[in-house]
């Protein structure tokens, strides 16, 4: 019965490269000081009685690196467009110019750049939490197959392999939010 088992390590990867892909996507979302189109995705704005993303209620551009502009395509909307982006903790002031919003990025000042580090860091650490969850899944699906008759020697072999991918996505994580830890901290 135990040399039937196989643990599916492929969607077990995949799980853990979703999380970092997670965590892509929130370190996006993170000012450096230059503009982004990325930092205003997780803005919601209440649009036609449901939450909506910033990106579907108007075309965001950056034509300069420290400009962002969205250009709201429903009149009715640019007050709340414009709130969403008061309200949303990005610490910018939008300026209003007809249905154009436009998102002057300001320098960012040491304080503020520590802050974004550890924010990163936050994020980083909910993604290794992610990473160790999913491995202790892999590691459940090998204690079963050891209590349904597994040898000791084949538990090891597939432990070994599990721990060795999650070390290798801990590692990415890692370099991923140093990356962009220097690349807040860069003046």
């Amino acid at each position: 019965m135990s040399e039937d088992f196989m643990l599916d390590t492929d969607d077990l990867s995949k799980r853990m490269d979703g999380a970092i892909a997670n965590l892509r996507v929130e370190l996006a979302s993170l000012r450096t000081g230059r503009g982004s189109g990325s930092m205003l995705e997780p803005i919601m704005v209440d649009a036609y009685g449901s939450m909506t993303p910033i990106n579907q209620v108007g075309t965001v551009n950056v034509p300069e690196p420290r400009l962002v502009t969205i250009n709201v395509w429903d009149k009715g909307l640019v007050g709340k467009v414009e709130k969403a982006i008061r309200e949303s903790g990005l610490g910018i002031n939008p300026q209003l110019n007809g249905t154009i919003i436009m998102l002057p990025i300001p320098e960012l000042n040491e304080e503020r750049r520590r802050e974004l580090t550890k924010v990163a860091a936050g994020y980083a650490e909910n993604a290794r939490v992610s990473v160790r969850n999913i491995r202790r899944d892999g590691m459940d699906q090998i204690k079963k197959a050891k209590n349904d008759g597994m040898s000791e020697d084949d538990q090891k072999i597939w432990e070994e392999e599990v721990q060795e991918m999650t070390n290798l996505h801990i590692k990415k994580v890692d370099e991923t939010v140093e990356i962009k830890q220097a690349e807040i901290m860069q003046v």
